[in-house]
C-alpha cells in the first residue's frame, strides 16, 4: 500500500543542509517523505544530515563542480539556504532554470524597512535597511530572482524568516558570555531602554512553513514572512535566559544602541540594522497557503532547550575575552555617566 507520503513525494535538492533553519526543515522534508538530495562541503559537524538523504560533497561556490555532481537532474523543488550576493543568486539561475518547478531563496526579515514606518510587518512592507550590508545584499537577491520570473518565468519563492534559532544558538547579542555573565552575577549590557519587541522562532518551526510551501504553484512569484507569532522586549529575553540558565534575575544595564557600535564595529549591521527596532510580523499570508503552520516551541521551552545542550557540550561554553572587555567598559561608562 502507498502512503500519502509517498504519493505526494517531491524530489527537493538542498543546497546547503546543515545549517540552523536548513537541518530542521530537512528533518522535516524526509519525515514527509520526500526525496531530499543535500549537496554541500560536508564540513559541518554540529548537526547531522537525516539518513535517508542523499548527500553530494561539493564546493558550492564552483559552477563546474555543482553541475558535474548533479548531471543533468531535475528536481520539483530547489531551496538555496547559502546565497547571500546577487552572483549567488545568478549562478543558480544559471545552474536551474528548466530543471526545477520551483526554486526558494531564503532571504532575511531584516530585508524590511528599518525603521519600520508600521507594525505589523508585512509583505508589503517596502524592503530598505540602510545600515546592514548583509540586508541590502538579501535585497538585491530579491531583485534579481523577481526580475528572472517576470522576464523568463524562472519559478522563485522568496521567504523571509526573522531571527531563528535551534537548540545550538544563543540568541543574544553576546551569545554564551552573556548567560556566563548573568550565571556569575555581572551584569549584562541591553541596547536601548530594553523595551524594543522582538521576535524569535525556533528553527523546528520555521520548517514547517518552509516544507509546506513546497510543490505549491500558489507560491511561485511571491514572497512570504516566516517568523513565531511571539514576541518580548529584550530585557524579557534576557530574564528568559537567566531563568532557562538557573542564574539570578539579570542586572540589566541599558546602553544605547549607537554607543554599543561605536563601542564595537562588529555589532554594528546587526543592532542597528536590526535588532535596535522593533518588529512584529504578520504570518497570515503563509498561513493561508500552510494552515498547519503553528509555532509550538516558545521562548522558554527554546531557550531550556538550549540551556540543557550546552551544559551537556561544555567545549562550546566559549567566554570571549575581547566582548567581555568591552561590556566591562560600556558598564563602567554608564555608572560614570549615571553619577
Amino acid at each position: 500500500m502507498v502512503t500519502p507520503a509517498t504519493e505526494s513525494a517531491l524530489s527537493v535538492l538542498f543546497i546547503g543542509g546543515t545549517g540552523v533553519i536548513s537541518a530542521a526543515a530537512a528533518e522535516l522534508a524526509v519525515s514527509r517523505g520526500h526525496r531530499l538530495t543535500v549537496l554541500n562541503r560536508g564540513q559541518s559537524t554540529l548537526r547531522s544530515l537525516p539518513d535517508a538523504a542523499e548527500s553530494l560533497t561539493v564546493d558550492v561556490r564552483d559552477p563546474a563542480m555543482v553541475a558535474a555532481a548533479l548531471g543533468e537532474r531535475t528536481f520539483d523543488v530547489v531551496v538555496d539556504f547559502v546565497a547571500f550576493t546577487p552572483e549567488h543568486v545568478r549562478a543558480d539561475i544559471a545552474q536551474f532554470a528548466g530543471r526545477t518547478g520551483q526554486y526558494v531563496f531564503i532571504s532575511s526579515a531584516s530585508a524590511y524597512q528599518k525603521p519600520p514606518a508600521a507594525l505589523p510587518v508585512r509583505e508589503s512592507t517596502p524592503l530598505h535597511n540602510p545600515f546592514w550590508e548583509y540586508s541590502r545584499d538579501k535585497i538585491a537577491c530579491e531583485d534579481v530572482l523577481m526580475a528572472a520570473y517576470r522576464d523568463q518565468g524562472f519559478p522563485v519563492t522568496i521567504i523571509r524568516p526573522s531571527h531563528t534559532y535551534d537548540r545550538t544558538q544563543i540568541t543574544l547579542l553576546n551569545g554564551w558570555t552573556d548567560i556566563h555573565r548573568m550565571r556569575t552575577g555581572q551584569p549584562v549590557v541591553v541596547h536601548g531602554d530594553g523595551t524594543s519587541l522582538w521576535t524569535l522562532t525556533h528553527s523546528t518551526d520555521l520548517a514547517k512553513a518552509l516544507v509546506g510551501l513546497f510543490g505549491r504553484s500558489q507560491a511561485i512569484g511571491d514572497s512570504f514572512t516566516i517568523t513565531s507569532d511571539e514576541y518580548l522586549p529584550w530585557d524579557a529575553i534576557y530574564a528568559e535566559y537567566a531563568r532557562a540558565a538557573g542564574a539570578p534575575a539579570p542586572r540589566i544595564v541599558h546602553v544605547t544602541s549607537d554607543a554599543m557600535a561605536a563601542a564595537n564595529p562588529e555589532w554594528s549591521g546587526g543592532l542597528l540594522g536590526d535588532r535596535s527596532h522593533s518588529v512584529i510580523f504578520d504570518n497570515s499570508k503563509v498561513k493561508a497557503l500552510v494552515p498547519d503552520f503553528v509555532c509550538t516551541t516558545p521562548v522558554a521551552l527554546g531557550f531550556r532547550q538550549a540551556m540543557a545542550w550546552y551544559d551537556a557540550h561544555p567545549d562550546h561554553q566559549v567566554v570571549d575575552a575581547e566582548l567581555n572587555a568591552t561590556l566591562d567598559t560600556l558598564i563602567e561608562q554608564h555608572r560614570l555617566d549615571t553619577l
